[in-house]
This record gives C-alpha cells, sequence and structure tokens, in this order.
C-alpha cells in the first residue's frame, strides 16, 4: 500500500455520517443510536440556519445519546464571529469531553443570499478565509494542555490548503459533484502540509441516493457513477469497500463521511473496515 503524500503513512480507516434532524425527534435520537451501534466514528451537523437546529445544541444531545465523536461539517465563517464560533467549539469540547472535532470552511456557493437575508456583511473572499485563521486561533487559545480540539478545513484554492497544510488535523476538498475525477485527484495529490494530516472524502451520492445538505437536490447520480466520480460510491457493500481502499491506496484518503440515509446500507462496509 502506498504512502499518502499528505500523512506520510497509511492511517487507518474511519466513517462519518452528516445526520441533521430531518424528522420528527424520535426518529433522529433513534438513527443517532444505530450510527453508533454501527461502528462510525463521528456524527457531524451541516451549519445550514433555519433548516434546521443549530449545530452545536444538536451535537450537545447526540453526544449525551452515545459515545461517538461529534463536529460541525462544517461551520461556514461568515455566520458567526471567529471568537463566538471558537467559544462555542471549545464549549463542546468540554462538555463532550474531548469528542467534538471543528469543521470549518468559508462557506458554500450562494451563501451571499443567505448573508444578506440574514443581514450580515458578504465577506469577500479573502476576508472569509482570514477569519477561518482567527478562529482557529482562538480556539487554541481557549484550548489547554489538557483538551485540543481537533479542527478539519474544507479547502479549495492554494491560500486554502496553505492555511490547512499549517493548521488543520483533518482536510477535505471543497467539490462540486460532477467534477472530473482526475481534477479532483491532481488536486489531492498537490496537497503538501507541513505534518501528519487526516484526509477526508465527503461522499453525498451512494447508489441512487443523494444526501441532503451534501449535495445540490437536483444532483442526478447516474453521470456521476458513470464518470467514477469521488464524490459516489455504488450501494453494495462489497463493491464500496473496494472503492474505499482503492481511493486509500491511491490518494491517502482514510476518513469518510456519508449521508444519513446511506449509513445503514454502507454498514457493513464501516463493520469490515473501521480501524483496518
Amino acid at each position: 500500500m502506498s504512502a499518502s503524500p499528505a500523512t506520510g503513512g497509511t492511517r487507518a480507516f474511519r466513517f462519518g455520517v452528516v445526520a441533521p434532524v430531518s424528522t420528527d425527534l424520535r426518529t433522529w435520537r433513534d438513527r443517532v443510536r444505530r450510527i453508533a451501534d454501527a461502528g462510525y466514528s463521528t456524527l457531524l451537523m451541516p451549519d445550514v440556519p433555519r433548516w434546521q437546529p443549530a449545530a452545536a445544541p444538536t451535537l450537545a444531545t447526540a453526544a449525551a445519546l452515545t459515545d461517538l465523536r461529534v463536529g460541525t461539517w462544517v461551520y461556514a465563517c461568515p455566520l458567526r464571529p471567529a471568537w463566538n464560533a471558537a467559544w462555542e467549539a471549545h464549549s463542546l469540547s468540554v462538555l463532550t469531553e474531548g469528542r467534538l472535532e471543528m469543521g470549518i470552511g468559508t462557506g458554500r456557493p450562494g451563501i451571499e443570499d443567505e448573508l444578506r437575508e440574514l443581514g450580515l456583511p458578504d465577506l469577500s473572499p479573502a476576508e472569509r478565509l482570514a477569519r477561518v485563521q482567527e478562529t482557529i486561533a482562538a480556539l487554541r487559545d481557549l484550548d489547554d494542555s489538557d483538551l485540543r480540539t481537533p479542527v478539519a478545513m474544507a479547502v479549495r484554492g492554494p491560500k486554502a490548503q496553505a492555511m490547512a497544510a499549517e493548521l488543520a488535523d483533518t482536510v477535505t476538498f471543497a467539490l462540486y459533484p460532477d467534477e472530473p475525477r482526475a481534477e479532483v485527484e491532481r488536486l489531492i495529490r498537490g496537497f503538501r502540509p507541513a505534518m501528519d494530516v487526516e484526509l477526508a472524502m465527503h461522499v453525498p451520492v451512494v447508489g441512487e441516493s443523494v444526501a441532503p445538505f451534501m449535495a445540490p437536490p437536483d444532483t442526478d447520480p447516474g453521470p456521476l457513477h458513470a464518470a467514477d466520480s469521488l464524490a459516489a460510491l455504488p450501494d453494495d457493500p462489497g463493491s464500496a469497500a473496494e472503492e474505499i481502499q482503492r481511493r486509500r491506496e491511491e490518494l491517502g484518503l482514510s476518513y469518510f463521511i456519508f449521508g444519513a440515509e446511506a449509513a445503514e446500507a454502507l454498514a457493513p462496509v464501516v463493520a469490515r473496515l473501521a480501524g483496518a
């Protein structure tokens, strides 16, 4: 097995699930427990105001229900001041006894309209990236020698990659689902961190299912599978496991994130590969 250029070695697999509250609370709580029982590492929440409960209290609830790690996937930095986001994340780390992973990025495409609706300033790309850096710096000031909150960064351009190479524990790449596989592979292979970094892959399409909050609602799974897109996996557990192993072998990817709707279908994959 080849070593990853980002990690310098082969990392063990782990798996996370983006599980927003899209049902009644009892059904959601049952789903969280099944995700934990299936061997997933982390339960993740998107940062989309008014579509669902806020990430912090929802993650605190999930952490109280199970022993899962929990995380934001990901905080959109324009939505809150840097110190506020850092304080919220640090508080979750304290309350979950170190099980919080703070994911942060500059904001999904189209967030400008949402910012205007909320009466928030539309920061430039450079200002957004600076806020990400400020947030991580504030988090490190709040953490101490007994508690260090891991940071996951969603990155795209060279400046964001350079920042992640210095500051992030986990890196995922902000991609469009229909991007050619060769272009995505070029982006991942070009990432050169200064330290040991975990590489994550956000997989919104499993079989014919498209995960809410993880891809545009009009995403068509057929062309993605036909193009061997990294945004998609087959729903057959054996085929999915082979493809996941291929992605670690070729690209160093070891942390895979799925939507809640696919969690049960891919549970055999998690049982087979988690920790391997």
